[in-house]
């Protein structure tokens, strides 16, 4: 077929920006092959070439599909970016995709996806570390802050980096609530509570929906993830594994993590993500919710009055293979279907795209086998094309700046911004080596012994031994303890025991009981330390946060405002006895959800 190729005087109707987004979408439906709208329901990984090129080696493609491939012989129109280059390299090979997409028969643009990339965490299957971008602290440190104009500020910062490079739809916020303290991926969500997830989530989708409420050119769509809440997992494991796949509700609070998104719809959100997993011992039927029809109409499109795109998570459908490894499809519950068969069952429970797959053509045989009706095909694509619409794809904002990107991307304000966050963000634990006497803020220059800090930047503040029985007082910086795992990709999602093992714990507390130490703890999730805590000269956790902002609050420069998102428990024989969906359930933590002491920052 020809390509469409208008006069600059009559343009088709779709490609008319007079014309509404109904009559535009409308107009491109009638337009479209089943192969064309098929392409359409697709949404996988792309990486960059080398220097913003397109990558045309399938050997280094994700799956061994170029970007080429897909574009020209799938009519797949929606990536997921993987990596980063430059700002000018992401810039100039976003528009290098489009070009290849305006000379498609039809020119439908492509839209862009990311996972998060402002903070600190690396996990190629949940979020990349900010490289070029501003960096901020993860989402657990702006809830700790709880502060709603902060979080616009962040999600309108991210707006406007992403927007620079092309960027158009975020895969994030994360609003599952952090109910089981094992789960490895609380540390992208805003904690345990709903009421405070409900609260920040209004502002995260209008910093990312920009001057206006609605959707618009200047806005970068959020996918709000992962219906109906992920969080309330069997021992805490996750459902990118089999052995995860359970999500349970002995508490009975299946409505408590449905709270965020009841809010996040209100504030106009037009992408949302079901999880992987699958309700055990609920009304609802064990299959993974994408694969739920009484979870995706019933539940979110008629009782919650949904009515944007549901976006399925990565890999329901076909077996995969992840940084060399082979990953069988989360197809949970429905595992004996067929790969065409899971198509139809999502597609007929409300799904309108399919993360992390490329397989249109099982769509087109569905079609043409008389099993998909046309009608229901047409749904989710005018759907998908209406998205585009409002996001300005077909028209201005089809192609972006490389030198704005240069100027956007890192720019001297954001990363000040970023700073400032990390430093607010840290929450002050302990404060008392002896009752009444207090450590922080340090003052004058005590000799300092650091452990997981760079000596030349605590150099900067004061005097560094390489000898704690010299020091003053001892920095050390810990990270949540995890239980290793034995894949690849596995082993970047860090669960399991939340407590220090016996030879670790026993080194950090020699450390403790030689010279007064500031124990900082990264919490990716809720660490289990009551003997870090009771021998700890101070105690402080932080969610992202460099080793100068850590300097800054220790010295006085900065003053911390950070609470608790979750409870800390005060021992791995509560998190056991815990219920996986209810919230702050210990009667008896270590620190409460909440808790934090106030810093006042000195005048020097």
């Amino acid at each position: 077929m020809a390509t469409l190729r208008p006069s600059a005087s009559s343009p088709l109707p779709y490609q008319d920006p007079q014309r509404s987004v109904e009559e535009r979408v409308a107009d491109l439906l009638a337009r479209m092959t089943v192969e064309e709208k098929a392409g359409q329901l697709f949404h996988t990984m792309v990486t960059m070439g080398e220097g913003g090129t397109l990558a045309d080696d399938p050997t280094r493609a994700p799956g061994g599909a170029t970007a080429r491939t897909m574009v020209t012989d799938q009519a797949m129109t929606h990536f997921n970016v993987l990596g980063a280059g430059s700002p000018r390299e992401m810039a100039e090979w976003h528009n290098r995709l489009q070009e290849l997409a305006a000379d498609t028969r039809l020119g439908i643009p492509v839209t862009l996806s990311t996972d998060p990339r402002h903070s600190f965490t690396d996990n190629p299957g949940t979020a990349m570390m900010a490289g070029p971008f501003s960096q901020w602290p993860e989402t657990l440190g702006l809830a700790a802050v709880n502060d709603p104009d902060l979080v616009r500020s962040y999600a309108d910062t991210v707006r406007r980096e992403y927007l620079s490079v092309g960027l158009r739809v975020a895969l994030h916020p994360q609003i599952d609530l952090a109910t089981e303290p094992r789960w490895s991926r609380i540390q992208g969500t805003f904690g345990e509570d709903a009421d405070l997830t409900s609260r920040l989530i209004g502002a995260y989708i209008a910093g990312l929906h920009g001057p206006v409420s609605e959707l618009s050119p200047d806005s970068v769509a959020a996918v709000v993830k992962h219906f109906p809440g992920g969080g309330p997992q069997k021992d805490g494991e996750d459902p990118h594994f089999a052995y995860g796949r359970e999500q349970v509700y002995p508490g009975g609070r299946f409505d408590y993590h449905l709270q965020p998104f009841k809010a996040a719809i209100a504030a106009g959100a037009t992408q949302i993500m079901p999880y992987y997993g699958m309700p055990v011992g609920t009304e609802h039927e064990e299959v993974g919710f994408a694969f739920s029809k009484g979870i995706i109409t019933g539940l979110l499109r008629e009782q919650l009055g949904f009515t944007g795109l549901v976006v399925a998570d990565w890999g329901l459908i076909t077996d995969g293979n992840v940084l060399g490894e082979p990953q069988p499809a989360r197809a949970w519950g429905v595992e004996h279907l067929s790969p065409p068969e899971r198509l139809l069952k999502a597609l007929h429970a409300g799904v309108d795209q399919f993360g992390g797959e490329r397989c249109p053509e099982l769509i087109v045989n569905l079609v043409q086998d008389g099993h998909l009706q046309k009608s229901r095909l047409d749904a989710s694509v005018a759907l998908l094309l209406a998205e585009k619409f409002r996001l300005g794809l077909f028209d201005d904002r089809r192609f972006v700046d490389p030198d704005m990107a240069e100027e956007t991307v890192g720019r001297a304000d954001f990363r000040a911004a970023g700073a400032t966050a990390q430093r607010r963000s840290v929450t002050v634990l302990k404060n008392d080596h002896a009752p009444g006497a207090s450590v922080l803020p340090l003052t004058g220059r005590p000799r300092l012994y650091v452990e997981n800090m760079d000596p030349a930047a605590a150099a900067s503040y004061t005097d560094v031994t390489d000898d704690p029985a010299e020091a003053d007082f001892a920095i050390l910086r810990l990270n949540t303890p995890f239980e290793p795992r034995p894949g690849v990709f596995e082993s970047f999602f860090h669960a399991g025991r939340l407590d220090f093992p016996e030879d670790d714990l026993k080194k950090i507390l020699t450390l403790l009981d030689t010279v007064p130490t500031i124990v900082v703890i990264h919490l990716e999730r809720p660490a289990v330390i009551p003997e870090i805590a009771d021998r700890s000269a101070a105690l402080l956790a932080t969610y992202g946060a460099s080793d100068e902002a850590v300097l800054d609050t220790l010295f006085g420069t900065s003053a911390p405002e950070g609470r608790l998102p979750f409870q800390l428990p005060r021992s791995m024989d509560a998190v056991r006895h815990g219920r996986p969906d209810v919230p702050q359930e210990s009667t008896d933590p270590l620190y409460a959800f909440g808790h934090g002491l106030t810093l006042r920052a000195t005048d020097s």
